[in-house]
């Protein structure tokens, strides 16, 4: 591919046009849906042709699978690769998001989409799976007596909390956060008390 290509227009865009393309994607995928985001809306915004758009994806099903991996390839490592936590600490640090948080993409595809063979829908999959295991880790970690059954219950409540906190238009972390903290307490033993000697 030439380094320079031509926008819509006939305008030099220079290189770049896959991250323009992604970062409109980000843009109107979250703001009016998958479904209603049109190749022509997406490359107008992006300042490219339908052309090179379809020179960096096959079309807009890899695309959308694409703005997903983009979102978060390392599976929440903001919360549970921190070192300056406890385990049990990072469980609850998964909740401590601000209420303008909006709708997790990958819930937001998989809804929209209404295939699970579709590309995106797959990965959105593999990643709830992931997020699942990341909990489930962790949970190992603080000690739990089954950590896959609390990291399942986790990663339940998380959703719940973000599809509500849509639905509503109000914060539901700081909920999910108390009920996650029963949860764990309950799955965690207590460490032993000390006593005076």
């Amino acid at each position: 591919m030439d380094e320079v290509e031509k926008g819509p227009l006939g305008q030099r865009r220079g290189r770049g046009a896959r991250e323009r393309i992604l970062g409109a994607s980000q843009e109107l995928f979250r703001d009016q849906g998958i479904n209603r985001t049109g190749m022509d809306q997406l490359c107008a915004t992006a300042k490219v042709s339908k052309r090179t758009a379809y020179q960096h994806f096959g079309g807009k099903d890899e695309l959308v699978a694409e703005y997903l991996r983009r979102f978060d390839p390392e599976v929440m490592s903001g919360v549970f690769d921190r070192t300056d936590l406890t385990p049990r600490e990072r469980l609850l640090a998964a909740f401590e998001l601000p209420a303008a948080t909006p709708l997790c993409p990958y819930i937001g595809a998989a809804v929209e989409l209404h295939d699970p063979g579709h590309p995106a829908s797959v990965y959105a999959r593999d990643y709830k799976t992931a997020v699942a295991a990341r909990f489930a880790e962790t949970a190992r970690e603080a000690g739990a007596a089954d950590p896959e059954q609390l990291g399942e219950q986790l990663a339940l409540l998380l959703d719940g909390a973000a599809a509500r906190t849509r639905v509503l238009d109000r914060e539901s972390f700081s909920t999910a956060a108390a009920i996650a903290t029963v949860l764990i307490d309950g799955a965690v033993p207590s460490p032993p008390s000390r006593r005076a000697g």
